[in-house]
This record gives structure tokens, sequence and C-alpha cells, in this order.
């Protein structure tokens, strides 16, 4: 009886094509990043309940894997950055390289026995509103659930800007996300668009192999030193958080870091108005932390530019009238969101893909959608977003009901006409 009556569990549908599609009994989740990992664990090992990942490359982690650089760690201390369940193995250091978290992903899915479907893009994905479930469609298949996952987080593209001139230059132009290190730039002279965190320390990598290294430093930009007092910068600002307003932690944090790495204003590096934890919060614009960058750039081998003007075949114009050349340029613009590509007759995302409701309450929709990662909270908010997911499909209605078909294991076999 067990076969069959598992056959039994399950409704099938007929797609337009006169396909049998099975509906998925869990959630389908979009994503076999960190978010989308961390949402399935919670899933299965709290609540038993089963999901289907669908990743668009080949592996999990593939950002990490394959869009960052090879001198990358983690900004944060191991502890904020763990997701639900497992924590980093004891002998990783503070802050994990790029390899080992790479290697605590593999780890965790090998433990949670998660399986994404590899190599399945999704194209569209759209709520069914006549038959009450969520239709995703890869570049070849079909997939239904109740439940959506959106898991493919606030940096799933990269960002390329629009600067007159781009097409006219003569070196390689490329984004962050395929730089691997200063050694392919080595004695060159190279101009480095963006001063966030990857802008510093591709700049500072640059450093390291003879290079010339010019940053663009357009906007304003906090920069903080990664440790104070011999802790983390992070873990100083969570400690004051618990006792003390957000905008006088950002005071206190601003003038420890006056004191310690000096009046940025003067290397190029203006501060905005707006405190670092209240910007990060509003905009989502991460406060720099410090690696060794500002030193170079003190010693004059970082120099600091203004916003570009234009872009000429080996030269480049500045804003304030300087004008240099360069061998390549690379962009440390960013990346964005590509929701708004593939989701569709949804409101619930803005036009840049985020949810348009902030943290901690954007991790639900309607009609059984849900987000994580998507909180600019980095991965502390991602396991905020799955523990909480898991929690409210394990008690919605539609999953009181499959369980309860699974229960009593005697339901008949439907076919059912998609309208």
């Amino acid at each position: 009886m067990g076969s069959s009556c598992k056959e039994q569990q399950h409704f099938r549908f007929l797609n337009s094509n006169q396909e049998i599609i099975k509906i998925q009994e869990g959630p389908i989740i979009i994503g076999a990043g960190p978010s989308g990992l961390a949402a399935a664990a919670c899933l299965s090992h709290t609540h038993k309940i089963s999901s289907l990942i669908l990743e668009k490359s080949d592996c999990i982690a593939s950002l990490w894997q394959t869009k960052t650089y090879d001198r990358l760690k983690l900004h944060l201390p191991k502890q904020f950055c763990q997701l639900p369940l497992m924590n980093f193995p004891k002998n990783f250091p503070k802050y994990p390289s790029k390899h080992q978290f790479v290697s605590y992903m593999e780890s965790y899915a090998s433990h949670f026995s998660i399986k994404p479907k590899f190599n399945q893009a999704v194209v569209r994905a759209e709520f069914d509103t006549v038959n009450g479930f969520w239709r995703v469609k890869t570049q070849d298949k079909e997939y239904i659930s109740y439940w959506l996952i959106v898991a493919t987080g606030e940096n799933a593209e990269p960002v390329i800007p629009e600067i007159s001139g781009m097409e006219k230059f003569n070196g390689p132009i490329i984004h962050t996300s395929v730089y691997k290190s200063g050694s392919e730039f080595m004695n060159q002279r190279v101009l480095v668009v963006g001063c966030g965190n990857s802008g510093m320390e591709v700049s500072l990598d640059l450093c390291r192999y003879n290079a010339i290294p010019h940053m663009v430093v357009r906007n304003t930009v906090h920069v903080l030193p990664r440790e104070m007092f011999g802790m983390s910068t992070f873990t100083v600002a969570m400690t004051l958080l618990k006792w003390l307003p957000l905008r006088l932690v950002d005071k206190l944090l601003l003038l420890v870091a006056n004191f310690t790495i000096g009046n940025t204003d003067q290397l190029g590096l203006r501060r905005p108005k707006t405190g670092p934890l209240e910007l990060k919060n509003v905009t989502g614009k991460t406060p720099v932390l410090d690696v060794g960058a500002l030193s170079q750039i003190k010693s004059g081998k970082i120099k600091v530019m203004e916003g570009i003007k234009e872009i000429t075949r080996n030269e480049v114009k500045f804003m304030d009238g300087q004008e240099k050349k360069f061998d390549s340029i690379i962009l440390a613009t960013g990346y964005k969101s590509n929701v708004p590509n593939w989701l569709k007759g949804c409101d619930f995302f803005t036009k840049d893909g985020m949810p348009k409701t902030p943290f901690p309450k954007g991790w639900k929709g309607d009609n059984g959608l849900y987000t994580v990662g998507f909180t600019r909270k980095g991965l502390l908010g991602t396991a905020s977003d799955a523990v909480n997911i898991a929690q409210d499909i394990s008690e919605s209605e539609q999953w009181r009901v499959i369980k309860d078909r699974n229960k009593s294991c005697n339901s008949n076999f439907i076919l059912l006409g998609i309208k």
C-alpha cells in the first residue's frame, strides 16, 4: 500500500499542452544561495516540510563561488553570518575566507540533505488566481506549488553604470563580479569605479601587485575601522543598541572612528550627514569596514578621484577637470535584485526588486508568497526570515490539509484540468 498510497497524496494537473504536472507538496524556493538553503533547512528540519529549490546555475551559492574575488573574507565576525540550525566550525577564523564560507555552505546543504534542481533558470512565476497556486516556468519545465519563496536576494545581477564614452575605451572594462586577483593587472594604471567595500578591497589588492589604482568616489561614504576596543565594530554597535538609541550609537561610532582612523573628509572620502547605522536602515547602504585600504590612500598608493565626466580611447576625464590615462577600468558598482524580470502580476516588490514592506515584516506577501534575504540586514536578516517563513507555512491551512491527507492516506487520485 505504501507506494500507491504515496501516489494518491498528490494532486496532479493538466497544463495547456495537456501535460500532467504534479503539484509540489511543499514550497518552491527560487535560488540556492544562503537564503534558499536556510529556508529549506528550517522547513525540513524544524517542520518536516519538503521543498523544491530551483537554481539557475550549476552549484549552490553561485555568487560566492563564481563572482567574488580571491581575497574576499566575511566583513563581519562568523557568529553574525551563520545560518539557522548549524554554526560555523570552531576552527574557522573570526572572519572566514570566501573558500571557508563556500565549504560551510556545502556542508550545510549536505547536513540537511538539500538537493536543488540546477540549471533551472526561472523565466516566469505567477499566481494562478483561478486555481489558487503558483506556476513557475523555467527554460524547459513548469512547476506548481501553493507557496513560492523568493530567495534570489539583493545581489542577483551586477549593476553596470552608463558612463559617457565607455564604448570608446581601448582597454578592458570589467565588473568586480569577474575580478579575481590583482595579478592580472600587475604594473597597470587601473581605474576602480566605486568606493564601497568591494572598491576599497579591490584597490588594496591591486596595490599588492604593484598596480597603480585610482578609486572614483562619486558619493559620500562612511568608513569605519573593522574593529574597536579589540572587538568587531559590528559587535560594538549591536551591544550599544541594546541600551542606547540608534542615533546616539551612530555618534559614538563616528567619535571612535575619527579618533582611530582620522578625518576621512581630508582624504576625499566625505561622510554622509546621516549616521552609518541609520543610513544602512534607510537606504541599505553598508558602511565600509577598513581592512587596510585607508593606509594606502594616506600614503598615496591609492589615489582618490572625483566623479567621471567622460571616457575616451585611453583617458578618463574627471569632474574636477583632471585627465588621466588608464590601462583598465574595474566597475565596483555593486549588484541589484532581478525579481522584476521574472515575477509577474505581483505588486509586493518595488520596481527595484525589493519588498515594499521594510524589515522585519517584508518576508510575507499574499497568496503564499514569501521572500528571504531582502532585509538589507545581511545573513542575520536571512536567518530571521527563514525561521519566520517555515513557521508560517507550517501553520497554514494548506499545509494542514496536506498533512491530514498524508495521515489518512485514503484519498483518491485526482486529475484536474487547469482552467
